[in-house]
Order: structure tokens, then C-alpha cells, then sequence
């Protein structure tokens, strides 16, 4: 194993992205180093006054097939993948010239891909064939090459060229793992791009990193962002931050929660998530009223939490939260007023989000000890249609309408989860417990006085029917006259026994005949 300096005398050159290639081109030059390159690269560089060398005039074969070979050539792999203390006698035989350093990128294959109109003939002509042969040449033969494919790696390579006379052992290894990532990415890009079924017998993913996080959901633990290769639309990475710290992990993963339960409603819509649950979300005619229904059906709770809106952030709205401690606030958009207020608060992170839509069928994945889960994303939605009313007391066309925006904000809290609703707004909601009973009694224990006329959700059946006499015995207090319709799943072995209990106690009851957990 060859650890120790070497000394770069010749470098091919063959890159798609081209920038700072140049400047990096002249400085390899003046240091003395040789230079071989192809087609476009060979011309920008000779344009620019650089003396190079075409790869068709080294191996004496032309680039052929429009450019499709050029550098599958023995001169050229045999220069790059010989080993100098074994294969001499063969180089010199050949008339191979040893390469010890590879400049190369790749084919924009993501980028291509991007254009959701893109024809499949484009994309394939965007799979690089000869770069990721000569980078994984390059890479493997980390005793004798160095191999460089990002840009950013120019300025600092070329100083320790100069520096040290040659690259080191150290340089060399960390460049190598980085071009086999490079490959590995692109390949998987590919893979992922052409496989019929999402979920395929082989499953690969690739990200690259964002950011580095101060700390992951502890300060003990390390942590960073990573964004998928392609990643386009209303995304929190893809937001424009207007002020405050960088997102921490737990920022990143409730603002991401915020996002995907607002992005249920087409109507002007708030929700307010703090650790990872919606703890109020309303919908309505108004943003600003949207927003103070939603803030204030749990406040307690929102202090120190996410407001996410989906129509612009008004005057009036920052004006409010000028007024409240919260970590995040996001938006389409704000108005410019708005974001003057905000900039009052240092500490407020302010994310606009840039117009969006609908939730869309995407993959969620889920690391476990050993391996990977991974599922469709939950965009399952219900209509009048779909309920089965099985009580003897009908819903009204009011507590109907409650229910489905309390199923839609259902999907995005912890199971077991229980949520009160009225009007379009959550009154009440019990996340995450072990056992419905309890999330039942949060839940009501939050809607305080008013339970009078709301409807309660349930994102999965009731094993028994102690959870509804519960609710029943809150609507004889005084103060709480009455809920009197319950949306759940049904399919437990004791729906009959639960029915029962609804219709002694004069509620209604509708089956959806699916279930919304979320772990």
C-alpha cells in the first residue's frame, strides 16, 4: 500500500459542470502538471489560453458515436487504474501514460429529471457512461490517483498541490470516499428514476447534507439535515428563512408537521403543532380568523409552539404574534408590514414557504434497528359518501361537516389519539396516549365549557364502550349540555356493544371504515 506522497504530473480533465474549472485548469498549469481533456471541456479550456492535450489525440482514437465514447480507452483506464510499483513493464509496453489525477463531474441526470415533462429519451441520454467508469477507476486506485468531482474541492486542492509538492495519502482516501458517493448517489437517482414499482425488491435512497444541526432531539446528540437530490416545491428545506437561527432538528420536524396538516385544507386554514402535535387548528372564510380560532383553542399549549398559516401572513396576524412567544411562524407568503413587525422579534424564525397546494402521494420511511420501514404517505381523505351512520340518532349536516375537518387534522396527531371539534375548529385533543380512555379524558378535560354541540373524533375503534360513557357523563355537568355525535373507524369485535352505548345515550355515531393512526 502506497501511503505516501504523490507527485501530480498529468491530469484528465472532463467535466459537465464547468464552473471555476478554469482557474483551477491554470493553476494545475502552472504548477507544471499536464493536461488532458475532452470534447467541450478541452474547448473551454483552450479558449481560455490553457494548453491541453485532446484525449483523441493521446489514445489516437476519435471520440465517436456523438460523444457517447471518448474515454473508454485503454490508454486512458490502463493511466488511471495502473499500479506504478506493479505495472510499469505493461505501461511502457502500451505506451500508457500515468494519470494521477482525475477532474470530473457528471452528466446533470437529477437536474434533467426535474422537468416532470421530461421524455425518457432526454433523461437517458443524461446517464453519464465514461465519467462514473473514470471517477471509480480514480477512486479504487487511491494508492497512486487522486480523484476530484466538486468544485467547491478546487481552491483547497490546488494549495495543497502547491504546498506540498503532491497530494497526500489523507487527501487522497477522503477524496476517494467522496467520489464513491458521488457515483453511489447518481446511481441510485437512476435506479429510483426507473424502477416501475415504488416499492421495488431493492430500495435505495440518497441524500446530501443541508446543514450541520447544533443538536439533535437532545444537546448529547449529533445531528444534521439532509436533502434529497431532488427536491423541489413547498418543502420547509426549500423555504426562504427571513430571520432567526437556523432550524434544530425538533424546529425541522414541527414545522414539518405544521406543514403537512395545513396542507390538507384548500379554505383558508391555521394549524399550531408543538412537539410534533397540532394542539389547534381552525378553518374558515378569514386567515386572521382562522388564526385566532386556532391559537386560542389550546394557547396553553401554543406558547412556544408553530403557527403555520396556508393564505398570507396579514398585518393583523403578526401583530398578534408580536404579542406570544412562538419558535416558528410559516407562510405562502407575508405581507411587507408583516415581516417589518417580526423584525422586532430576533429570536421568531419566519419561513415563507412559496405557494403550495394539496398534500401529495409521496414514500415515508421509518429507520428501525437493522433496516428500513417505509410506507405511502397517509393523503387518504373522506367525503359525506363515506360515512355509515350505525346509532339510531342521525348527525346533523353541521356535525357531518365537523367531522371531516376533524378527521383531516386527526391523521396528524399521535396515536391513540382523540380530538374534540366545533365549528371548524379543534376544541379538545388527547395525543399519544397508551390508552383512549386517557386520550378521551384530555381531550375533554381541554374543551372545557365547550362541548356543547361539538363532535368528537377517534383515529381508530372503541374497544369498549367505557370511552363513550365517559363522554356521556361530560354532557350531563351543568355547563357541558351536550356532545352528541363520535366519528371512528369501527371494526372492533364489540362495535355492537359501543353502538349500544351511543344509543342510550341519545349520541350519533358514524363509521368510516378506515383508521388514522400515526405513530
Amino acid at each position: 500500500m502506497n501511503n505516501e506522497i504523490i507527485i501530480v504530473k498529468t491530469a484528465l480533465i472532463s467535466v459537465s459542470n464547468k464552473d471555476g474549472i478554469v482557474e483551477f485548469s491554470n493553476g494545475l498549469q502552472d504548477i507544471g502538471v499536464e493536461i488532458i481533456s475532452t470534447g467541450g471541456t478541452a474547448k473551454i479550456l483552450r479558449d481560455a489560453g490553457v494548453s491541453v492535450i485532446n484525449v483523441s489525440d493521446y489514445t489516437g482514437f476519435p471520440e465517436i458515436m456523438d460523444g457517447r465514447v471518448k474515454t473508454l480507452n485503454p490508454l486512458v483506464e490502463g493511466g488511471i487504474l495502473g499500479l506504478r510499483d506493479q505495472h510499469a513493464m505493461d505501461a511502457k509496453e502500451h505506451n500508457i501514460k500515468w494519470i494521477d489525477l482525475v477532474v470530473c463531474n457528471l452528466y446533470p441526470f437529477a437536474e434533467t429529471i426535474q422537468d416532470p415533462d421530461v421524455a425518457l429519451d432526454t433523461a437517458l441520454e443524461n446517464i453519464d457512461i465514461g465519467g462514473p467508469t473514470m471517477i471509480r477507476s480514480a477512486a479504487k486506485n487511491v494508492r497512486w490517483v487522486g480523484v476530484v468531482i466538486d468544485p467547491a474541492d478546487y481552491k483547497w486542492l490546488l494549495e495543497e498541490l502547491r504546498a506540498e509538492s503532491g497530494l497526500t495519502f489523507e487527501t487522497r482516501k477522503r477524496l476517494s470516499a467522496k467520489a464513491f458517493g458521488h457515483t453511489a448517489q447518481y446511481d441510485t437517482i437512476i435506479h429510483n428514476y426507473l424502477k416501475d414499482e415504488p416499492l421495488s425488491d431493492d430500495f435505495s435512497l440518497t441524500f446530501t447534507k443541508y446543514y450541520n444541526l447544533r443538536y439533535g432531539e437532545n444537546p448529547h446528540q449529533q445531528a444534521a439535515a439532509y436533502k434529497a437530490p431532488i427536491s423541489t416545491g413547498s418543502t420547509i428545506l426549500n423555504a426562504t428563512i427571513h430571520q432567526g437561527k437556523k432550524l434544530s432538528y425538533n424546529n425541522i420536524m414541527d414545522a414539518d408537521g405544521a406543514l403537512a396538516c395545513v396542507k390538507e385544507f384548500s379554505e383558508p386554514a391555521c394549524v399550531v403543532v408543538k412537539h410534533a402535535n397540532p394542539c389547534g387548528v381552525a378553518t374558515g372564510e378569514d386567515i386572521t380568523d382562522c388564526f385566532q380560532r386556532a391559537f386560542y383553542a389550546d394557547s396553553l399549549s401554543a406558547f412556544g409552539g408553530i403557527v403555520a398559516l396556508n393564505r398570507t401572513c396579514t398585518l393583523e396576524i403578526a401583530e398578534a404574534l408580536r404579542k406570544i412567544f412562538i419558535e416558528i411562524v410559516l407562510a405562502p407568503d407575508f405581507e411587507i408590514g408583516a415581516l417589518g413587525l417580526f423584525a422586532r422579534k430576533k429570536k421568531l424564525r419566519v419561513l415563507e414557504i412559496g405557494k403550495f397546494g394539496g398534500r401529495e402521494q409521496k414514500l415515508e420511511f421509518k429507520y428501525v434497528d437493522g433496516g428500513l420501514l417505509v410506507q405511502d404517505s397517509n393523503v387518504n381523505t373522506l367525503t359525506p359518501e363515506h360515512l355509515n351512520t350505525v346509532t339510531k340518532m342521525t348527525p346533523s349536516e353541521r356535525e357531518i361537516a365537523d367531522m371531516l375537518f376533524a378527521w383531516k387534522v386527526l391523521k396528524h396527531v399521535k396515536s391513540n389519539a382523540i380530538l374534540t371539534a366545533k365549528d371548524n375548529t379543534t376544541i379538545g385533543i388527547g395525543p399519544g396516549q397508551v390508552s383512549r380512555v386517557d386520550a378521551v379524558e384530555i381531550a375533554v378535560r381541554k374543551s372545557g365549557d365547550n362541548l356543547d354541540g361539538a363532535i368528537l373524533a377517534s383515529d381508530a375503534f372503541f374497544p369498549f364502550r367505557d370511552s363513550i360513557d365517559r363522554i356521556a357523563d361530560c354532557a350531563c355537568l351543568p355547563a357541558r349540555q351536550g356532545l352528541r355525535a363520535v366519528i371512528q373507524p369501527g371494526g372492533s369485535i364489540r362495535d355492537q356493544e359501543v353502538i349500544d352505548a351511543c344509543n342510550e345515550h341519545g349520541i350519533a355515531m358514524v363509521f368510516t371504515g378506515v383508521r388514522c393512526f400515526k405513530h
